[in-house]
């Protein structure tokens, strides 16, 4: 992992300037990203060609100059150099840089393409998943560097929007480390863009008492089911207790997000009614900490 990003407040604080490189795989959303960013405040180029990327530092830096947050969209085609002008901006210590990688899975991009009937930067090499894999091999450089990663696959433009505001709203309250929790179910598969999973289908499951098959983790019967188990009880004290040895270590280290997945097998009943309890602990440990469920029905 390269460099990870400080808390994108303190460039008011230091006089620092924050990039962000946003990279990833054609269709993936990118220019939405943008859209996002401008929105939030940041200073975005789209498309920006890569030998430019240390003059707009120079320019950042200049004295007088109010852009303070920087957001650089760069295209697929030269990773290689894009990742030395990236290497070289770590390097700057005014400049606190990290990378965005956008991905998506291939029937999505294969599904965006034929309904923009846009052509594929690495069209030149055959089919259109000949292209996309050929992008992805290609840009893996830039994938390894990345300090956050996001899966589009299953996101529509609002609700990758909110994830940006997340993440990167230039004024975030206080200084902690963002901490995102997210309840999913293993039968939908295991989530793409976490930095920690934990399995909590050792808990009893709510799925086989009647009277709260139907019912989800948001419900008081189904909460009060599910940690009325010691299990369950230790389980979120050895969880928490864990959580409270890592992320101050993490935080020491620079590492401004941090994401944590909790499963089930459905992601209806355990998994979404451990997610609300450990945002619950984490707020009283003065962690903050944003709760969401990939597979909750509805």
């Amino acid at each position: 992992m390269a460099t990870l990003l400080r808390s994108t407040h303190n460039a008011y604080d230091t006089g620092m300037a924050e990039f962000l490189i946003i990279a990833g795989r054609s269709g993936a959303g990118r220019s939405e990203v943008a859209k996002s960013l401008d929105d939030l405040g940041w200073f975005v180029i789209d498309n920006l060609p890569t030998p430019l990327i240390s003059k707009v530092a120079e320019l950042a830096l200049s004295p007088g100059s109010l852009r303070t947050h920087v957001a650089l969209v760069v295209g697929s085609e030269g990773p290689a150099g894009t990742m030395a002008e990236i290497t070289e901006l770590q390097k700057d210590p005014s400049i606190s840089t990290s990378v965005l990688y956008l991905t998506a899975d291939e029937e999505t991009l294969i599904r965006r393409y034929e309904e923009s009937r846009r052509r594929h930067p690495y069209g030149s090499v055959g089919s259109l998943r000949e292209s996309i894999l050929a992008e992805s091999e290609a840009i893996d450089i830039l994938r390894g560097a990345a300090d956050v990663e996001i899966d589009t696959s299953d996101l529509n433009v609002h609700q990758l929007g909110q994830r940006i505001e997340d993440l990167f709203a230039v004024n975030p309250e206080g200084n902690q480390m963002q901490i995102r929790l997210v309840s999913f179910g293993f039968k939908h598969g295991l989530p793409t863009d976490v930095d920690l999973v934990m399995d909590c289908r050792f808990l009893p499951n709510p799925y086989w008492v009647k009277e709260l098959k139907e019912l989800t983790g948001m419900d008081n019967e189904v909460r009060e089911f599910i940690l009325s188990d010691p299990i369950a009880q230790k389980f979120l004290v050895k969880l928490t207790e864990l959580l409270d040895l890592l992320l101050p270590a993490y935080q020491e280290e620079g590492k401004s997000y941090l994401s944590l997945a909790i499963g089930c097998t459905g992601g209806q009943h355990r998994s979404v009614t451990i997610v609300n309890e450990l945002e619950t602990v984490l707020a009283k440990l003065n962690y903050p900490a944003k709760a969401s469920h990939r597979d909750l029905s509805g």
